[in-house]
C-alpha cells in the first residue's frame, strides 16, 4: 500500500494520478452512483498525467524486420506488442505516415501456424490506433478493457512520434499504488462475487488438457481472441498450469522446444519452459508456482497478486482447487469504468486501413 490514512504526499507518480482522482471524487454529485463518479473522474484527467513507461518498454519495431527478429524483440524487452514503423516514410514524416501498425503475439501465433515454423519471413500487424495527449484517462481506460488493447501508444502531435505506451499491466500498477484512497478502497474491498467475477461460469473455460498438444493451446488462443489458457490434468478440473499468449516465443527460442514444437504435449512444454528459464531467466514470473484467489477474495487482494508477481491473469478454485475462473487484468479495467452511450463518436473512423501485405 503505497498511500498512508491520512498522507497527502503521494509515494509515486501512479499514487499522485490516484490522488487526482480523489480530489475529483470528493466533489462529484451526492446522486452519482460510485462507477458515475469514477467515470467523471477520469473523464476530467487527461491521457498525459499517466507516468512514462520504463524507456526499455518503449520499442518501435522496423516493417522490414522479419518475424524471428519481432520475437526476439519483444521478449527481450518482456512486452506484448510494439508499434511497427514503416521504413519507407521520410525523416519528417507525420506520425499518422510514419507508424503503420501493431504487432502482437496474437499475430506472432497466427504466423507461425500459417508458416509451419518458417521464422525467416514476415509478420503480421493490427492497424496502428493511438491517443493523443489531450484524451482522457477513461478513454484509454476503456480501449484497454471493452476494446481489448494489449497496450495504448500516446502520440505528441508535436514532435510526431510516440510519447508513451500505456499497458494493462501499467494500470494495474497505478491501481495498487492508490491503495489506501477513500475511492479505490470502495471498489477495491468488494469481494469478487459482489462485482460479478470471474465473468465466465466453469463450464464455458478455455482449457487445454495435459496431454494435449501444446499447438491446440495456441490455436485456441487465436480462435476465442484470448491471451491465456490454464493447463488442466486429464482426469479432472484441477489446473497444473498456464500457457499464454507470449509463451509462443519458446517455440522459437529455446532449441529443444523448437525441434519438437508440432508435437510436444502442453505439461512436456511447462516443463520445458521452466528449465529453459531455470538456465536463461532465473528472474522471471513464469518460475512462479500458478496463482490462485477464490471467488470470497477481494478485488484489492487480486491487484496486488497480479502486480507483486507482474503476471497478466490469476485463476478462482474453489476449496477443493477445482477451477472455477479466470480473471484478467481486462476483467478488473472493465468493472473500474463503463462507456456512456455514444461516447466514441467517429472516434474509430480515423483508424487506418490496413497495409495490402500485412495479411492480418
Amino acid at each position: 500500500m503505497m498511500i498512508e490514512e491520512g498522507s497527502s504526499t503521494p509515494r509515486s507518480p501512479e499514487a499522485k494520478v490516484g490522488m487526482q482522482v480523489e480530489d475529483l471524487w470528493d466533489v462529484q454529485e451526492p446522486q452519482l452512483s460510485p462507477t458515475e463518479k469514477l467515470n467523471a473522474c477520469f473523464e476530467s484527467i487527461p491521457v498525459s498525467d499517466f507516468p512514462p513507461a520504463p524507456s526499455s518498454q518503449v520499442v518501435e519495431i522496423n516493417s522490414d524486420s522479419s518475424l524471428a527478429e519481432v520475437v526476439k524483440l519483444l521478449a527481450q524487452h518482456k512486452i506484448l506488442s510494439a508499434p511497427v514503423v514503416d521504413v519507407k516514410a521520410p525523416e519528417d514524416a507525420s506520425w499518422i505516415d510514419r507508424y503503420i501498425g501493431i504487432v502482437e503475439f496474437a499475430g506472432i501465433v497466427v504466423s507461425i501456424l500459417h508458416q509451419v515454423g518458417d521464422i525467416s519471413g514476415s509478420f503480421r500487424w493490427a492497424p496502428f490506433l493511438a491517443l493523443q495527449k489531450s484524451n482522457s484517462f477513461l478513454t484509454m481506460l476503456l480501449l484497454l478493457s471493452k476494446y481489448r488493447m494489449k497496450s495504448v501508444p500516446v502520440v505528441d502531435p508535436g514532435e510526431q512520434k510516440i510519447d508513451n505506451i500505456i499497458t494493462q499491466s501499467a494500470v494495474i500498477h497505478m491501481l495498487e499504488e492508490c491503495a489506501g484512497l477513500h475511492w479505490f478502497e470502495s471498489w477495491g474491498s468488494k469481494k469478487l462475487s459482489e462485482l460479478g467475477l470471474p465473468l465466465m461460469k466453469p463450464s464455458h473455460i478455455i482449457k487445454v488438457y495435459e496431454d494435449e498438444p501444446v499447438l491446440q493451446a495456441f490455436k485456441l488462443m487465436r480462435q476465442k481472441g484470448v491471451g491465456g489458457i490454464p493447463v488442466v490434468a486429464s482426469n479432472g478440473r484441477k489446473a497444473i498450469g498456464n500457457i499464454s499468449i507470449r509463451d509462443i516465443q519458446f517455440l522459437l527460442l529455446a532449441p529443444e522446444i523448437y525441434k519438437e514444437f508440432r508435437s510436444i504435449m502442453a505439461k512436456n512444454f511447462l516443463t520445458a519452459v521452466r528449465s529453459y528459464l531455470e538456465e536463461h531467466q532465473k528472474d522471471s514470473p513464469l518460475l512462479k508456482n500458478m496463482v490462485t484467489c477464490t471467488r470470497d477474495s477481494t478485488l484489492k487482494d487480486v491487484i496486488m497478486k497480479l502486480d507483486s508477481m507482474k503476471i497478466h491473469r490469476i485463476y478462482v478454485v474453489d476449496g477443493l482447487g477445482n477451477l472455477e475462473g479466470v480473471i484478467t487484468l481486462r476483467d478488473i479495467i472493465s468493472k473500474l469504468v463503463h462507456e456512456p452511450r455514444g461516447y466514441f463518436g467517429d472516434f474509430f473512423d480515423g483508424v487506418l486501413p490496413l497495409p495490402a501485405n500485412s495479411r492480418v
